[in-house]
């Protein structure tokens, strides 16, 4: 907390990151009762983060070629009109779901920008014998913001109505944006071939010729494709089967927050240097059983069980994926290899949002296996694709144009 500007970095982290926790589940929770649909549900989730996927090249060129905070504040001003107005549309009966569907598109082109920017900025600002420590306070942003988020949300809904939970949720980005507006960032090299689509390309071969980011990108893919899996069936699994309030699934999910911040706390003081593969092959094979859990009954107690254990792995896995992608990572390219590298590990989540949600009205069990499944894929993508050595040469193989330049 004693690294210049870190804290009010870390604050605006955490606003916004709460206000993403709330917008996952409110956004699903606004759309079964709007629109009764678990297949639109999943469209949805898949349309506000897959456009940012695919966008993540170009806005990770942004990042290294114009700072991080200024686009960071960006990405939290569109968060907010874009919620703001599904709020006020829905409230005046004016959102039919192909307007849904169109603004949630938009408001995801830019979350690379701030998914991304922050992430890159704390190897820059933190020493390197510091960085399992801001890992796990970065870890913690997200398990704190479960903890807290899908709660409040699942509270806000039912006592308020989605549209009107929504609207709250924008204002909570607009706040997090007026806090990282002013932050200054140190200055870092740079390597830029002066033409932005290019530098986007030169980012995206980086991480495909980095083993280890390639190697984390399969792993993390496979395992947020069973995420997508989750934020769907739980909603199904407690609304429709158990027949509970909204606010259950915010309770599973704090739960799963509450133990993930214990383990990121725990594994946050230990050094993980040489371990690192070892913790994401567990982390994914006890998050593959706690949603094979699922598979022997839909109880109440059973589903609080399974986000508890799920939770646990949470840590582990994602001190050990920070880190190594920091250590394996050119300093000059951190902008453009996180954001693509942040949007390949996500782009399962979306994904498995979409299947989850266009199975779950012919057969949950089916969605749920799949989400096992893909956990046990991204265990044997750890084991068998994740260099166990850092390889300088191929870490920094960078195609690089010929007529690069400095930054101006």
């Amino acid at each position: 907390m004693h690294v210049p500007e870190l804290p009010r970095i870390l604050a605006s982290m955490v606003i916004a990151r709460t206000a993403g926790a709330m917008t996952s589940i409110a956004i699903v929770l606004f759309t079964l009762s709007q629109y009764h649909s678990p297949a639109l549900a999943g469209l949805v989730t898949f349309a506000s983060i897959m456009p940012g996927v695919l966008a993540s090249p170009i806005a990770g060129a942004l990042l290294d070629r114009h700072g991080r905070t200024r686009l960071v504040t960006l990405d939290y001003l569109v968060g907010a009109g874009s919620l703001i107005l599904i709020g006020l549309l829905a409230s005046d009966d004016s959102l039919p779901a192909w307007l849904l569907v169109l603004i949630s598109t938009a408001s995801s082109l830019t979350g690379p920008l701030s998914n991304t920017g922050l992430r890159s900025l704390f190897p820059i600002m933190v020493p390197e014998h510091l960085w399992e420590r801001v890992n796990a306070v970065d870890s913690n942003g997200y398990v704190a913001s479960t903890l807290i988020g899908p709660p409040l949300a699942a509270g806000l809904v039912q006592l308020a109505g989605g549209p009107t939970t929504l609207v709250v949720i924008g204002v909570m980005f607009a706040a997090a944006a007026l806090v990282v507006a002013s932050t200054r960032e140190p200055a870092t090299e740079v390597v830029t071939s002066g033409r932005l689509l290019r530098d986007a390309l030169d980012g995206l071969l980086y991480v495909l010729r980095n083993p280890t980011i390639r190697g984390l990108g399969l792993t993390m893919t496979s395992l947020n494709l069973g995420g997508g899996v989750l934020t769907i069936v739980i909603p199904i699994i407690v609304l429709e089967r158990a027949g509970a309030s909204p606010a259950f699934v915010g309770i599973a999910w704090a739960l799963a927050g509450a133990t993930g911040m214990a383990s990121a706390l725990t594994f946050g003081r230990l050094d993980s240097r040489g371990r690192e593969r070892s913790w994401l092959v567990w982390a994914t094979l006890g998050s593959a059983g706690s949603m094979a859990l699922l598979l022997l009954n839909q109880s109440l107690a059973l589903l609080l069980l399974a986000m508890a254990i799920y939770g646990l792995m949470t840590g582990p896995g994602d001190i050990a994926l920070f880190t190594l992608r920091q250590r394996r990572t050119d300093p000059a390219w951190m902008g453009r290899a996180f954001a693509v590298s942040a949007s390949f590990n996500f782009a399962g989540f979306p994904i498995g949002s979409a299947i989850s949600g266009g199975l779950a009205d012919q057969s949950l069990e089916v969605a749920i296996a799949i989400g096992v499944l893909a956990c046990l894929v991204a265990a044997l993508f750890a084991w068998r694709q994740i260099p166990t050595e850092h390889s300088a040469t191929a870490a920094r193989s960078v195609p690089v144009s010929v007529d690069a330049e400095p930054p101006g």
